[in-house]
Order: structure tokens, then sequence, then C-alpha cells
């Protein structure tokens, strides 16, 4: 299925996606808690008609501290202060099936999706820090294929939680006095390897059924995960031919679960530095540049690789013999190795192209520069949006508000006006599964 539009989501990290962004003049140490500064940037996204705004979240205090802020405001909490100051703009969420459980996340899920009158969406992942693992009473992360056994699981449940109530349970008969009818709100009776769960969810069901799914992760079991549940996967492609190559894949993989090609929208992630010409771009880049402590970019790198930090040289190529790590994100050693490898790049040029740790492209220069890319990857049919990161927040987000998605409305390939509906509408993402499987007396 071929997206006749763009669908824009926006990232919104801390202070902006730029590791040095808290650094910059317009940010303050705060941002990365303070709900008027997110409340600020969902609303400039709004009017530049995005269809989603997005929170990453990691359960514990990760990412060097020292030297950047890091995931702060839980975003079920966060988003619902948003959804009172919005209007339109699906709001994602992320929460991690590794250190939760599925009746807690369904009913969080429901409940934004209530107050926000079907604007939710859940970004599925599972969580490999060794920091979060040991916030919940264990000493390490569970294995990979452990991780995302739990994580199928997990959704099945929140799915079926989501869907124990028939749309017309709620009678509200004052007169009569029955108020619920009971024999449309039932128990969905879980038992598996992971979980016991008898329900029925303790509210109504949403607008939108259950959330919009959303995953991100480009290991094989990330690809099964979205394959078989997702309706947006986020996804890290440097080339164009990376994006065709990952199309492909996840092609493949819903195919296998009984799935059309194209039934989810890829977004790949795009971090934005923006300026009238293409100097000024780069002024702004080198400025935050500057602004980039070495050794936490060389931390990140560490990181992501897998590899303790006293294995890096700033001025030599990573070194050979990398492995993929069998229990760690195997997305994230991708992206930082593949970078590497192709421009034969050392340390420290790894950490500039990175932005100070950013594993998503950066693209730097003008904003028909910008749009130009975006048309020539969406016309492709390989990719159905992007994942927008921009640089310092929320000047970089206003700086792609108004100057490059009046040239994306232009080429006739982004909306004028929000459609009427939910979140799922306007994605054109199809019926919820509770309200498939209703329509097929499931």
């Amino acid at each position: 299925m071929r997206r006749e539009r763009l669908v824009l989501n926006v990232h919104f990290i801390h202070s902006g996606t730029y590791s040095s962004a808290w650094r910059s003049p317009e940010a303050q140490p705060t941002d990365f808690f303070d709900i008027k500064h997110y409340i600020r940037g969902a609303k400039i996204a709004e009017r530049g008609g995005f269809d989603s705004f997005f929170l990453a979240d990691v359960p514990a205090l990760i990412d060097q501290p020292n030297r950047r802020p890091s995931y702060a405001l839980e975003p079920t909490i966060a988003l619902t202060a948003i959804a009172a100051a919005t209007e339109n703009i699906g709001l994602i969420g992320t929460l991690s099936t590794s250190y939760n459980s599925p009746y807690n996340v369904a009913r969080r899920l429901a409940s934004l999706d209530h107050i926000s009158n079907g604007r939710c969406g859940w970004n599925i992942v599972t969580t490999s820090k060794s920091e979060a693992s040991r916030n919940f009473g264990l000493s390490v992360a569970a294995a990979h294929s452990e991780r995302y056994s739990r994580a199928h699981e997990f959704t099945e449940v929140v799915l079926a939680l989501c869907a124990s109530w028939e749309p017309d349970a709620l009678v509200g008969n004052k007169e009569t006095a029955d108020f619920v009818d009971l024999t449309k709100v039932l128990p969905i009776n879980h038992s598996g390897p992971h979980f016991t769960v008898d329900g029925p969810l303790n509210l109504p069901r949403s607008p939108q059924g259950h959330p919009v799914l959303v995953q991100a992760g480009g290991s094989k079991d990330g690809i099964e995960l979205a394959a078989r549940f997702a309706e947006v996967v986020y996804s890290v492609s440097h080339t164009l031919e990376d994006a065709l190559q990952f199309s492909a894949r996840v092609d493949e993989a819903l195919v296998r679960h009984g799935r059309q090609p194209g039934d989810v929208t890829i977004c790949p992630g795009l971090v934005t530095i923006l300026g009238s010409t293409e100097e000024e771009a780069r002024r702004r880049e080198d400025e935050l540049w500057s602004l980039v402590p070495l050794d936490y970019g060389l931390q990140r790198i560490a990181d992501q690789i897998g590899i303790p930090v006293s294995d890096l040289d700033l001025d030599k190529p990573l070194p050979d013999g990398l492995t993929l790590p069998v229990d760690g994100n195997q997305t994230f050693f991708n992206a930082a190795t593949q970078t590497a490898r192709r421009g034969n790049l050392t340390a420290r040029e790894l950490i500039r192209v990175q932005g100070g740790g950013t594993l998503s492209p950066i693209v730097i220069g003008t904003p028909e520069r910008l749009a130009d890319r975006m048309e020539e990857w969406f016309r492709t049919g390989a990719i159905g949006g992007f994942n927008v990161m921009p640089d310092v927040l929320p000047s970089g987000l206003e700086d792609f508000v108004d100057e490059v998605v009046p040239l994306l409305q232009r080429k006739g390939i982004f909306r004028n006006a929000y459609e009427a509906g939910t979140f799922r509408d306007r994605l054109r993402a199809g019926r919820a599964r509770c309200t498939a499987a209703a329509d097929q007396g499931a």
C-alpha cells in the first residue's frame, strides 16, 4: 500500500537531538523535566500538521547524566498533560515490555486514549540496559530472545484487555438502573509462559479500540515483532539503499504473519540542522559540535558497539573484529558500525557524524535541500514518513514547521489541514485489531 502523503512524527528529545543542545543559548537546564517545554513543542508540531509527538523512555538514569540530560518524565503522564493542551496531534509514548505489567500498561494507554479523544500511540520496546534491570530486582537484563518472547505475549495481553469491553457495553440507563451490560464485558483468562491475567479491563473500550502500535528496532526479532503487531515502525537508515533493504525485510516478515506488504508505515529517523543558506546551516552545526565533550561522545560509541571505552582511540578507526551483541541493542550496534565502515571514519569523525551520539542520519542544509531529500525517499515507496529529530528545541522544530512544511505541502505530499477522526484514522492504518476481530465474530 503506497501512501499518498507523508507521515511526520516529531521525536522530542530533551533540549534537542544534538547531544550538546542543552548548552545552546535558548535552552534551560530544567527543560528535560519542564512540562511547559514539552507542551510548547507539541503545540508547534500541531501547528505544522504533524501526525504525532513521540516521547522515548528508559526506566533508569542513563547516558552519562553528568554530561547530558537523561529521560525524566514518565511518558503517559507527560502526554496526558499535552493532550489537554492540544486537539489533533497523535501522542506516542514508549512503555517497555521488560519492566511493566500488561494490565497496568493497558489501563494507562486506554486512559490516555479516552483523555485525548483517540490520539494515543504505544511504542513497544524491550529494554536491554542493565541499569534498568537493577531497578527492578534483576542483576542483568534478560537475553535478547527472552525479551522478545515476553514482548510478544505482553502485547497480546494488552490487546486482549483493550478488547475486553464491547463498544456498547456501557448502558448508563438511569431509568432502569442498568449501568453496564456484563454480558459484553468479559475476562480474557490469559495464561502463558510469562503472564497470567484474568481481566477484563476496568474502563470501557477507548475511542481507537487500542492505541496505535509503534515499534522501533531493526534486529531480526524486532522486525518479527513489528510484522506481527505494528502499524508504524521507526527505523535507522542512512542511505536510500538502506531504506529500500529495510522495507523489503519488513514486507517479507509481514507476509509471513499473514499481512500485506506495506501494511506498516516505516518512518526512518532524520536529524535536522537547518539554515537559510548552506553556510548558515554549517555554522549552526559547527557551534553545536564545539560544545560536545569528546569524552561523552567516545563513551556513547563504546556503549553502542559494546566494548570498553579504553579500546577506542579518538583518531583511529573502530577496532577490527567487532561482533554483533547477542543480548545487547543490535540496532545501535549495526547503525554505528555501518556508518563508521562506510566512511572509514575515525572515532572522532564518527562522533561528529553522529552529532555527539545520535544514530540517525543528520541532514545539514537549507529547507529546500531537506524537502527535496524527503520527497525523493518518499516517492520510492520504501518509506511512509519520517521521525523528525530537530537539533535544538524548540527552534529546530519551529524552523521545520515554518520553512520545510510549506515546501512539502507545495510538493503535494503533506496535508494542509488535519482530517477528522482519531490518530489511527489520520494514519489510514486500518481498523483496530479488536474491531476487526468483532466484525469476524471472534
